[in-house]
């Protein structure tokens, strides 16, 4: 399991500059224009780097390599999950040091206090999206992944005002961590849980 992970941090590793580059992009597009910025930057800054660990994958035949190996297949599938875990808190964490220090540095930007809502809510939507993306990633071929990495740009692309409305909503009311967790994080996180089981049932059935 561990030689698994450390796989996909070490091919991460040698294009370290893309997750510096993904992070810069998106504050600078976002921070200076949207109130839900700190939101946007997390969520895209974590999705990217996870398509960009699949990608690796399919560039390199990883997992035709990877079956030939006395590997249980659903260890190549828990790695993966445990990786995507990774790649949301960094790109969650992230986004909110950033925000926090252009808050501080840059006053007549006018960003609001931040709270532990501001880094929870982005957590929800990205393991949302990967408990979708990850079971068609390990079910697709390489061209079927090509199709899905568009849908998913569409998504991504298309989420920055549902965001905006989902932290307002819970901002005006008043909703508190323990609110957030029942309502929001536990059936996300059920949710996470069963597109895992899943992915392993349909990686398994595949043919390589």
């Amino acid at each position: 399991m561990l030689n698994l992970l450390r796989k996909d941090f070490v091919a991460l590793k040698s294009t370290l500059w893309m997750s510096i580059l993904y992070l810069a992009v998106f504050s600078v597009a976002f921070i200076p224009k949207l109130s839900s910025s700190i939101h946007l930057v997390g969520i895209y800054t974590a999705f990217a780097l996870l398509n960009h660990g699949t990608m690796i994958d399919i560039k390199n035949n990883n997992h035709h390599f990877l079956v030939t190996l006395p590997i249980k297949r659903k260890h190549i599938v828990q790695a993966k999950y445990i990786a995507a875990i990774i790649y949301t808190l960094f790109g969650v964490l992230a986004s909110y040091g950033i925000h926090w220090l252009v808050k501080l540095t840059i006053l007549e930007l006018n960003k609001p206090d931040y709270s532990v809502m501001d880094i929870l809510v982005p957590v929800g939507i990205v393991l949302v999206l990967t408990s979708v993306y990850l079971p068609l990633f390990y079910t697709l071929s390489k061209k079927g992944t090509a199709i899905i990495n568009i849908v998913f740009l569409i998504i991504l692309l298309a989420l920055a005002q549902p965001t905006a409305m989902l932290m307002n909503m819970v901002n005006e009311n008043g909703f508190s961590i323990d609110q957030v967790f029942l309502l929001i994080l536990i059936p996300i996180v059920l949710l996470f849980i069963a597109s895992y089981y899943l992915t392993i049932n349909l990686f398994t059935r595949k043919d390589l």
